[in-house]
Protein backbone atom coordinates (compact mmCIF):
# COMPACT_ATOMS: atom_id res chain seq x y z
CA UNK A 1 0.00 0.00 0.00
CA UNK A 2 1.48 3.80 -0.96
CA UNK A 3 0.28 7.02 0.87
CA UNK A 4 -0.26 9.71 -2.18
CA UNK A 5 0.52 13.25 -0.75
CA UNK A 6 -1.33 15.83 -2.53
CA UNK A 7 0.06 18.61 -3.07
CA UNK A 8 -1.21 21.49 -5.07
CA UNK A 9 1.01 22.64 -8.22
CA UNK A 10 0.21 26.13 -7.75
CA UNK A 11 1.59 26.11 -4.30
CA UNK A 12 4.84 24.57 -4.85
CA UNK A 13 5.50 27.27 -7.59
CA UNK A 14 4.39 29.92 -5.47
CA UNK A 15 6.99 28.66 -3.18
CA UNK A 16 9.51 28.29 -5.56
CA UNK A 17 8.96 31.81 -6.75
CA UNK A 18 8.91 33.42 -3.47
CA UNK A 19 11.96 31.66 -2.28
CA UNK A 20 14.00 32.60 -5.41
CA UNK A 21 13.36 36.46 -4.49
CA UNK A 22 15.70 36.16 -1.69
CA UNK A 23 18.46 34.71 -4.11
CA UNK A 24 17.96 37.48 -6.80
CA UNK A 25 17.87 40.52 -4.48
CA UNK A 26 21.15 39.40 -2.39
CA UNK A 27 22.54 38.12 -5.97
CA UNK A 28 21.96 41.55 -7.12
CA UNK A 29 23.18 43.39 -3.75
CA UNK A 30 26.72 41.53 -4.16
CA UNK A 31 27.39 42.83 -7.48
CA UNK A 32 26.19 46.53 -7.05
CA UNK A 33 27.21 46.95 -3.51
CA UNK A 34 30.49 44.80 -3.72
CA UNK A 35 32.11 47.05 -0.49
CA UNK A 36 29.22 47.40 1.54
CA UNK A 37 28.73 43.54 1.87
CA UNK A 38 32.31 42.78 2.42
CA UNK A 39 32.31 45.53 5.52
CA UNK A 40 29.71 43.45 6.85
CA UNK A 41 31.82 40.28 6.39
CA UNK A 42 34.46 41.94 7.99
CA UNK A 43 32.39 42.67 10.52
CA UNK A 44 31.01 39.22 11.26
CA UNK A 45 32.37 37.30 14.33
CA UNK A 46 33.08 34.20 12.12
CA UNK A 47 34.77 36.33 9.13
CA UNK A 48 37.56 33.67 9.17
CA UNK A 49 35.57 31.13 7.66
CA UNK A 50 35.01 33.43 4.87
CA UNK A 51 38.84 34.18 4.77
CA UNK A 52 39.54 30.46 4.92
CA UNK A 53 38.16 30.43 1.11
CA UNK A 54 40.06 33.29 -0.12
CA UNK A 55 39.38 36.91 -0.67
CA UNK A 56 36.31 38.10 0.69
CA UNK A 57 35.62 40.84 -2.01
CA UNK A 58 35.85 38.29 -4.83
CA UNK A 59 33.70 35.79 -2.60
CA UNK A 60 31.15 38.10 -2.72
CA UNK A 61 31.35 38.68 -6.44
CA UNK A 62 31.09 34.66 -7.20
CA UNK A 63 28.66 34.36 -4.22
CA UNK A 64 26.53 37.40 -6.02
CA UNK A 65 26.99 35.51 -9.40
CA UNK A 66 26.12 32.12 -8.37
CA UNK A 67 23.02 33.33 -6.54
CA UNK A 68 22.19 35.27 -9.45
CA UNK A 69 22.26 32.29 -12.11
CA UNK A 70 21.06 29.46 -9.32
CA UNK A 71 18.62 32.20 -8.22
CA UNK A 72 17.16 32.55 -12.15
CA UNK A 73 16.98 28.53 -12.26
CA UNK A 74 15.17 28.04 -9.13
CA UNK A 75 12.56 30.85 -10.29
CA UNK A 76 11.27 29.47 -13.68
CA UNK A 77 12.25 25.60 -12.55
CA UNK A 78 14.30 24.44 -14.62
CA UNK A 79 16.38 22.40 -12.47
CA UNK A 80 15.04 22.94 -9.54
CA UNK A 81 16.69 20.25 -7.08
CA UNK A 82 20.28 21.38 -8.35
CA UNK A 83 19.30 25.24 -8.22
CA UNK A 84 18.42 24.09 -4.66
CA UNK A 85 21.24 22.40 -3.96
CA UNK A 86 23.68 24.87 -5.13
CA UNK A 87 21.52 28.15 -3.44
CA UNK A 88 21.83 25.68 -0.17
CA UNK A 89 25.48 25.42 -0.86
CA UNK A 90 25.76 29.00 -1.23
CA UNK A 91 23.46 29.74 2.08
CA UNK A 92 25.17 27.86 4.21
CA UNK A 93 28.60 29.99 4.35
CA UNK A 94 27.19 32.96 4.06
CA UNK A 95 24.55 31.95 7.16
CA UNK A 96 27.62 30.64 9.62
CA UNK A 97 30.22 33.40 8.75
CA UNK A 98 28.10 36.61 8.65
CA UNK A 99 24.74 35.96 11.02
CA UNK A 100 25.86 33.12 13.73
CA UNK A 101 27.46 34.20 16.75
CA UNK A 102 25.51 37.89 16.29
CA UNK A 103 22.87 38.74 18.92
CA UNK A 104 21.75 41.54 16.22
CA UNK A 105 21.25 39.26 13.36
CA UNK A 106 19.03 36.22 15.19
CA UNK A 107 16.43 37.45 12.98
CA UNK A 108 18.37 37.12 9.84
CA UNK A 109 19.82 33.98 10.91
CA UNK A 110 16.22 32.76 11.68
CA UNK A 111 15.37 33.87 7.88
CA UNK A 112 17.71 31.82 5.89
CA UNK A 113 16.99 28.88 8.51
CA UNK A 114 13.64 28.96 6.91
CA UNK A 115 14.92 29.62 3.13
CA UNK A 116 17.13 26.39 4.60
CA UNK A 117 14.04 24.83 4.82
CA UNK A 118 12.52 25.92 1.82
CA UNK A 119 15.53 25.10 -0.48
CA UNK A 120 15.01 21.83 1.55
CA UNK A 121 11.60 20.99 0.49
CA UNK A 122 12.80 20.93 -3.15
CA UNK A 123 15.89 18.90 -2.28
CA UNK A 124 14.13 16.51 -0.86
CA UNK A 125 11.21 15.84 -3.25
CA UNK A 126 11.35 15.82 -7.01
CA UNK A 127 8.76 18.97 -7.61
CA UNK A 128 10.14 18.93 -11.51
CA UNK A 129 8.20 15.50 -12.09
CA UNK A 130 5.57 16.60 -11.22
CA UNK A 131 5.53 19.39 -13.80
CA UNK A 132 6.08 16.96 -16.54
CA UNK A 133 3.31 15.92 -18.58
CA UNK A 134 2.42 12.66 -18.74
Amino acid sequence: MTNKNHISRRSIQLLRILVSGIFLVAGSNHLLNTAKTVRRLEQASFKGLAYFFGDPEWLVILSGIVMLAAGFLFLIGYKTRWAAIILLLVLIPITLSVQVGQINTLGPLFKNIAILGGLLFFIINDTDKLFKIK
